[in-house]
């Protein structure tokens, strides 16, 4: 009344239309703010009790107030709960609520986002076959199957198929199930396989006889999934993991027929900072024991015709010294980077002088091209190189005649040596595809030189045609001068401009390289006006091994610094603007998450960090917890002062301080071995406690999965459709 007074005493006539109009406008907007306070103030926000925790390392004192958060495996898998794990469930569950409540209005949409993406899966698809010993094997999914059905036929395709697993048989008692290490034996009548129903990535042996179709007695628990049979049929070598730290560190010899107690142990990594495995050779010749860590290797090969033998050791561990091998007539080839080849080479060595002192270049170290794999055929080496962040495949004949590498013509694609178990062939499988090019299984004859496609990623829908999106990589120019390339792809028709939605995504550990490849899912933010950025930070590989070396240890930084600068190139090149870029990773993905929250929250109007690796000291200090001590060359030791002084000064848990942070989704799985949930659910409690803005946090735990979320393929879809309406809301995208 007031307002409406003071505007009718206004002599211009204009001038009151135009206060009459702008103030309705307010009034409106206020009482539609209104509304979304008092809805907002209906919700309870979860408040976790502060419980300090003195933690004192070299001198300094770190105060945890949510330390009590951390339950032991007892713990969890007891009966009956304490009253410690009662109130870490209220807890968790209080977040899923809240969760839930606050982003009940997107409900239809995220079922509308999870059908749409669905309907792009051809739903009863088929791999490609491959032939091995005689057989073709073949996974395939049925219309409505969450898990994959594994078949084989014996010597042609026409054969009558025989069924291996129906996995979704298997899953059906389990909320999650993870069918993994199917290991056929040399004579094809066993198959070794491994079950995790809890998903810790501990997994239970068991084999199944392919001949009569019954499971065996023999059941061997705790294992890594994976086995190895010996040339008798009978003898089954696999990796054990430690009970508390998950650390593979035993190789067992395990003889059909016979209880899990009465299993050899053929080796037993001693160094807490290794880990062991047991594979292969492709050549059938040899069983190979090999240990690792972050900066060195170590093999062991035993006859696999003598699997009660004694094992030979290749080349004893070094520091710095990294190396694997591949057996081929009388001599092995070692892929390393001995003698400063920081790239890696190819070298070889006679079968019976294996030691270092007696290696011989075959491919020489390049200063510009990481060597990143090979695979040994009867007449040909294959070589999987990156020159300037791009796959490459090289074909080279033994007898020298021939040495090329396969044409690939995008700005920015993936490809890589697919499945190829056969070793006397002149065929090579490979595996193409880019950002805006649906993945190919192609066969290549490297002797005519011949190429056939034997299968083309279908995306069903009706609506996509590669031809509407384009792809390319652009530079930006980090702090300290480095150039860092940023892989994007976007609709043909979406303006680019400070108005654009982007998400950004990167990894940037373990010199792990993100493809430029394509994904179904992916199309409906692209359809919806989004662009897709990978950036190819420091930590990875994308530029060769020192690319990676200057993104860990006392380096680290560079990764988080690297990920901001290429956002800041992003939004002055007017590609986005802060209100509009978004951000994305997991696991160590999810620590450059919190790290870039704490450095330059005003640059993201919203993160996404996936099951993220955030309490970083209170992890590198502690032995128990899994992966920790084989990590240590990637992180360093905090227990040495220099290290911990540094780790502190970027651990996202311990740099939250009281300021604004932007729109916050945070997921993670309370059986989660590698990024323990309470690593994220302390995470997001102390933001809640410390932040000074009225910007959304959320917290979802999956409290039937762990690391890799949920296990069935549709199951998958719904989590990414959560994280996608997360992202779309806050565009106000709704079609």
């Amino acid at each position: 009344h007031k307002i409406s007074t003071f505007i009718a005493k206004r002599e211009d006539k204009k001038m009151r239309k135009i206060l009459l109009f702008s103030t309705a406008f307010s009034l409106i907007f206020a009482s539609a703010c209104k509304n979304d306070l008092m809805k907002t103030r209906d919700i309870e926000v979860p408040v976790a009790e502060k419980i300090p925790n003195e933690i004192e390392t070299h001198g300094d004192i770190r105060i945890d107030n949510y330390f009590w958060m951390r339950l032991s495996d007892a713990q969890k898998n007891a009966d009956k709960k304490d009253e410690q794990t009662n109130k870490v469930l209220d807890y968790l569950n209080a977040e899923n609520d809240y969760y839930n409540q606050l982003t009940k209005h997107t409900n239809n949409f995220q079922s509308d986002l999870f059908e749409e993406m669905k309907s792009r899966i051809k739903e009863d698809d088929e791999s490609v076959p491959y032939r091995k010993n005689g057989f073709f094997y073949i996974s395939k999914f049925e219309k409505g199957g969450q898990y994959p059905i594994f078949t084989r036929k014996k010597g042609s395709l026409d054969a009558k198929e025989e069924l291996l697993f129906n996995v979704n048989e298997l899953a059906k008692e389990h909320d999650y199930f993870q069918l993994g290490g199917l290991n056929v034996s040399t004579n094809n009548k066993l198959v070794a396989f491994a079950v995790d129903t809890v998903s810790r990535r501990q997994y239970v042996i068991k084999i199944k006889n392919l001949e009569t179709g019954k499971i065996l007695d023999d059941v061997i628990t705790n294992t890594t999934g994976g086995s190895v049979w010996a040339n008798d049929n009978k003898t089954l070598f696999y990796t054990k993991k430690d009970p508390v730290s998950l650390r593979s560190y035993r190789v067992y010899k395990h003889v059909l027929g016979t209880n899990e107690s009465e299993d050899v142990v053929v080796f037993q990594e001693e160094d807490d900072t290794f880990g062991t495995f047991v594979t292969k050779t492709k050549s059938e010749k040899f069983i190979v024991v090999g240990s690792y860590s972050t900066l060195s290797s170590e093999y062991q090969v035993l006859d696999a015709n003598e699997p009660s033998g004694t094992l030979k050791m290749i080349q004893k561990r070094e520091r710095n010294l990294e190396y694997d091998i591949a057996h081929y007539q009388d001599h092995f080839y070692i892929r390393t980077n001995k003698d400063g080849a920081i790239n890696f080479k190819l070298m070889k060595t006679p079968i019976d002088q294996t030691s270092k002192e007696n290696w011989i270049d075959v491919i020489p170290h390049r200063e510009d091209t990481l060597l990143e794999d090979m695979s040994i055929f009867k007449e040909y080496l294959v070589l999987e190189e990156r020159n300037n962040g791009l796959n490459k495949i090289r074909i080279k004949r033994w007898d020298k005649t021939n040495d090329y590498y396969l044409p690939f013509e995008e700005e920015t694609y993936s490809a890589s040596v697919h499945a190829n178990p056969d070793f006397d062939t002149d065929v090579i499988r490979y595996s193409y595809n880019s950002m805006t090019t649906p993945s190919s299984v192609i066969d290549f004859n490297m002797k005519d030189f011949s190429k056939e496609i034997k299968k083309e990623q279908e995306v069903l829908g009706g609506t996509f045609d590669k031809n509407n999106y384009t792809s390319k990589r652009v530079w930006a120019t980090a702090r300290d001068g480095k150039k860092v390339a940023i892989s994007l792809v976007h609709r043909k028709d979406t303006e680019i401009n400070a108005n654009t939605p982007l998400l950004q995504y990167a990894y940037g550990s373990y010199g792990a390289t993100i493809p430029d490849g394509f994904s179904t899912t992916r199309l409906t933010l692209l359809d919806r006006g989004f662009v897709y950025a990978v950036a190819h930070i420091r930590g990875s590989e994308y530029l060769g091994r020192n690319w990676y070396d200057t993104g860990k240890l006392l380096e680290k930084k560079n990764t988080f610094t690297d990920f901001i600068d290429c956002s800041k190139f992003l939004i002055e090149n007017e590609y986005t603007s802060a209100a509009h870029l978004y951000a994305m990773g997991g696991s160590a993905g999810g620590l450059l998450m919190g790290a870039i929250a704490n450095m330059n929250p005003e640059f993201y109007n919203g993160i996404v960090a996936q099951v993220p690796f955030v309490d970083v000291v209170s992890t590198m200090l502690d032995e128990t917890i899994p992966l920790t001590t084989g990590e240590f060359d990637e992180w360093g030791n905090p227990k040495n002062k220099e290290y911990y002084d540094y780790i502190k000064s970027y651990s996202p848990y311990d740099q939250v301080e009281k300021k604004a942070y932007p729109n916050m989704l945070i997921t993670t799985g309370y059986w989660d071995s590698q990024v323990q949930y309470w690593e994220p659910a302390k995470w997001v409690a102390k933001l809640r406690e410390l932040k000074t803005d009225s910007k959304v946090l959320l917290l979802h735990t999956n409290m039937e999965a762990g690391h890799g979320g949920a296990s069935g393929r549709f199951d998958a879809l719904k989590e990414v459709a959560r994280e996608y309406a997360f992202l779309l809301d806050l565009e106000k995208i709704k079609k």
